[in-house]
């Protein structure tokens, strides 16, 4: 690895890693605008996964009072179904195609939140068949591009959750399909001694970041967090389109 490699490397775990323990998920959407400059495209999906789930422990560790993990069964029971099709489908689908995609949709979606789409909306549904529904498409993106609460987040916002109540579900989703996702990429041979060359550097810097978000998510009001959250979502939607033209 040249310095540059390693700039970037360290760059990119350290932000996402912030970004992870601040929002409870992001190290895809933050990580990839920076590691796909320098690594070899096959490599990014897994370290993203292996960055994730060390963001992740540091969430449960710094944040386990506020983890509701019997809420969180409905994601998680139909998330456990879709990660191993999301870890089948990395070779048959183009990444580049899946996450332009979720890229608009982030930027759409997000738009129409600083705009008060959910005051329009109509009583939050109550837990069951759609929780799981999204919790498989969650489980999906998870094995496939380490995407998964992405899905899960917006959701509960729609569901008029506040943050916290948020938050308190969609970690431990997060958590536990990561894991997964990372026993998949195992299984289906996406973990090499190439890859964990690059993670041996990452991962350092990916729970050092995790621990500095998850301080500052702790001293955040609400309001400010879900804003937050919102900028997040704008701006990585935008890097991925850039990085679909460029």
């Amino acid at each position: 690895m040249d310095w540059i490699t390693v700039a970037l490397l360290v760059v990119g775990a350290l932000t996402a890693g912030f970004i992870n323990g601040f929002a409870g998920f992001g190290t895809a959407l933050v990580a990839s605008g920076f590691w796909f400059l320098v690594l070899p495209a096959h490599v990014v999906p897994p370290l993203i996964i292996l960055a994730a789930l060390a963001g992740q422990v540091v969430g449960l560790w710094k944040l386990s009072g506020k983890m509701d993990f019997r809420m969180s069964t409905y994601l998680i029971s139909g998330g456990v179904l879709g990660v191993p099709l999301g870890a089948l489908l990395l070779n048959v689908l183009d990444p580049s195609v899946v996450k332009t995609t979720i890229g608009w949709f982030l930027i759409a979606y997000a738009l129409f939140q600083f705009k008060g789409l959910p005051s329009a909306m109509s009583a939050a549904p109550q837990d069951g068949f759609a929780d799981r529904c999204i919790g498989f498409v969650g489980g999906v993106l998870g094995g496939f591009a380490g995407l998964s609460g992405v899905l899960p987040l917006i959701w509960l916002q729609l569901k008029r959750l506040s943050p916290a109540d948020q938050r308190a579900r969609y970690q431990p989703f997060n958590l536990f399909i990561l894991m997964l996702s990372a026993i998949a990429m195992v299984v289906v041979g996406k973990v090499d001694t190439e890859l964990m060359a690059y993670a041996g550097v990452a991962i350092p810097f990916s729970l050092l970041g995790a621990v500095v978000g998850a301080n500052m998510f702790l001293s955040i009001s609400e309001k400010a967090f879900q804003r937050a959250v919102l900028l997040l979502l704008i701006v990585s939607g935008c890097v991925i389109v850039v990085q679909s033209v460029l």
